[in-house]
């Protein structure tokens, strides 16, 4: 008798386990929004007061705006490269758009550009989380394939890939009309835009395959993870309509920016919206960010168009700097169901945290390489280490380094070091390497082993 009460008390037991293990919640599903070339300054919740981006401004408002977050560099393919592999740009295998020698060679327009990609062996944000039993999708620009085909999001981690390539000039959106979409591994004819036809904006395919993928995952048993990266508003300067802009009394460039900020802020309401409606919202981490700084090429018509803005904010410089303005960029995280998520957070952050912070998310501990540290404390109302070194190099002017420790800023160009304390100075105004020599001390040292020789570009 005894006997066999203790056998239904263990039955009953496992039942009850078994019942506690079904209704306790998935992983958080994440979406992680990336803009391209958009300034600190082109937020509204980040100062700007011309442009409207009533959207993500939202986002900011009912979740976390971080203040002090930056890119992995300071201009796309290396800051993607540290985006997607963890790894900053002193140990990333990409780390500039174009190589200083080897990489592979292909077309840009009438030019031969040479590239590096990533490689078989680096591990990506994509496998972490496709490892933690997460379903993956990648939209839009990936930007580190160079011209290697088999380079793509479908051999790094994502099980699902729309958007354009590198090595597939049809695709390529350097034009916001492309004729082609790589689509899972084969090239779709976008009928609208061919024979220069101007019918299907690439900031609404981005949207209309985003709302597309999740439509799939509103009933799937498994968290899954969108990364959608939107062109805009990257050169050309190019939109259907000027929008709310066109009546404005501004240059014509200038409505069109607008307008190409203002299309995307929209898209971004409407990834929102379909969360929140279909239910999903109540289980998904947003995260929205750009890239690098500002104005896509230093010419006379972009250069206008930043300073009509004031794109960069109170920082200084733009995308090719190692100033703030050219990493410094927006972040910010939407999250419903993180009741203790803090208005602001100014923990200094990189690209390189992205991978441990969903690493974090997943409950994947180990089995991967990262410089940098999750912030997802910092997203729930705790804070994270704020005595690191934060890295980047960067090689288009020559080497440039930059690092970051506490409230010191450091950018070495041309082998002399520049010092600002950002806490009083974060237009990077007043160099003061001279008055506090132990600071300085302290950042050349940990220059000497903060990076790995490149087979791609050259430190001297």
């Amino acid at each position: 008798m005894i006997k066999r009460k203790l056998l239904l008390a263990w039955i009953a037991l496992i039942t009850c386990s078994a019942a506690v293990a079904q209704q306790s919640p998935q992983k958080p599903n994440i979406v992680f929004i990336l803009a391209d070339d958009l300034g600190y300054g082109d937020v509204g919740v980040y100062g700007q007061k011309q442009i409207l981006t009533p959207n993500i401004d939202k986002l900011a408002k009912e979740g976390t705006q971080f203040t002090d977050f930056h890119a992995g560099a300071p201009v796309c393919s290396p800051s993607r490269c540290s985006l997607i592999t963890g790894l900053n740009s002193g140990h990333a295998t990409i780390r500039g758009n174009a190589t200083d020698h080897g990489g592979i060679g292909g077309k840009k327009g009438k030019s031969v550009v040479y590239r590096a990609n990533i490689s078989d062996k680096d591990y990506t944000i994509g496998n972490l989380l496709k490892d933690a039993g997460y379903t993956t999708s990648l939209v839009g620009k990936w930007h580190i394939d160079g011209y290697d085909s088999l380079a793509t999001p479908l051999q790094h981690g994502f099980d699902q890939f729309t958007g354009w390539l590198i090595n597939q000039p049809s695709t390529y959106a350097s034009t916001y009309w492309p004729e082609k979409r790589y689509r899972n591994g084969k090239l779709v004819t976008i009928e609208e835009n061919t024979n220069g036809k101007k019918g299907y904006y690439e900031t609404n395919i981005c949207t209309d395959e985003a709302l597309q993928y999740l439509a799939t995952q509103k009933d799937n048993k498994k968290p899954f993870f969108l990364m959608l990266n939107f062109n805009n508003p990257h050169s050309p300067l190019d939109v259907p309509n000027q929008a709310v802009f066109k009546d404005k009394n501004w240059p014509e460039d200038m409505k069109t920016y607008a307008a190409m900020v203002y299309f995307m802020d929209q898209s971004v309401g409407k990834v929102k919206d379909y969360l929140i409606k279909s239910g999903l919202s109540k289980n998904t981490i947003v995260i929205f960010c750009s890239d690098n700084g500002p104005r896509s090429e230093p010419t006379p018509q972009l250069s206008a168009v930043a300073d009509f803005f004031d794109s960069e904010g109170p920082l200084k410089g733009f995308k090719r700097d190692m100033y703030e303005g050219g990493i410094r960029v927006p972040f910010i995280v939407w999250a419903p169901f993180l009741k203790n998520a803090p208005k602001y957070n100014n923990v200094p952050a990189y690209f390189a945290d992205v991978m441990p912070t969903f690493a974090e998310i997943a409950g994947k501990s180990g089995g991967y390489k990262t410089d940098g540290i999750s912030v997802y404390p910092d997203m729930v109302g705790k804070k994270s280490n704020r005595d690191r070194f934060l890295y980047w190099e960067f090689f288009e002017n020559g080497f440039e380094q930059a690092v970051r420790y506490k409230n010191w800023k450091a950018v070495k160009r041309r082998n002399k070091l520049e010092l600002y304390n950002l806490d009083n100075d974060l237009g990077e105004k007043n160099d003061i390497a001279s008055a506090n020599p132990d600071v300085v001390k302290k950042i050349e040292e940990y220059l000497l082993t903060a990076r790995t020789e490149s087979p791609f570009w050259s430190a001297k």
